[in-house]
């Protein structure tokens, strides 16, 4: 979508996704609806491929919407496009979702383990897998910063090589080379075998 108006045969088109938010910051629930026209769909794509779960992707994606609602005053279009402004506060609001999941199911697997005591093989188990962690977080360092970037974004993240390109302004086959090359060095650094 384009932002910025153009004189199309002599006639002057109708305001820009930037006009539009400036119209927001004002007050203007009129702009405001075509502003949410213009993004929301792209909001929800975005938030849906980080938080998975349908319907707090949908929460995700009303909060996104009213925060576009209430800092519409905050955007700088000398900083870029209001798109790029609107999906990256999605991506940030999506990942924060996904962090507190993850920290509230951590909280509830804790509490869970200090409930009972564990039984010698679970004990076993956790040490192994605390080791494995340790092994991995080792192996990601050894990788370029470039492709613990990628690694990091499509395997702990989940998103898309797609996403992945889009989200690091890089063609699909420059992301793909990077994970290849990652997922190798890991592979030889971890002493997997397939």
């Amino acid at each position: 979508m384009r932002e910025h108006a153009r004189l199309v045969d002599g006639v002057e088109p109708g305001p820009t996704l930037a006009d539009r938010v400036a119209e927001v910051a004002r007050g203007d629930q009129d702009a405001f609806a075509h502003v949410y026209d213009a993004v929301a769909g792209p909001v929800l794509g975005l938030v849906r491929g980080v938080v998975r779960d349908p319907a707090q992707s949908e929460e995700v994606a009303q909060e996104v919407l009213v925060d576009v609602w209430r800092r519409a005053a905050h955007y700088r279009p000398e900083r870029g496009s209001v798109m790029a402004w609107v999906m990256t506060m999605a991506h940030r609001r999506a990942v924060d979702r996904v962090r507190a999941e993850e920290a509230a199911g951590a909280r509830e697997e804790r509490a869970a383990l200090l409930a009972r005591t564990p039984a010698f093989d679970e004990v076993t188990e956790q040490v192994e897998t605390r080791l494995e962690r340790e092994q991995v977080r080792r192996c990601l360092g050894a990788l370029t910063d470039r492709q613990r970037e990628s690694v990091t974004l499509a395997y702990y993240r989940g998103l898309t090589y797609r996403e992945v390109a889009e989200l690091l302004s890089l063609p699909l086959g420059t992301v793909k080379t990077r994970l290849r090359d990652g997922l190798i060095r890991l592979r030889d650094c971890l002493g997997v075998i397939l």
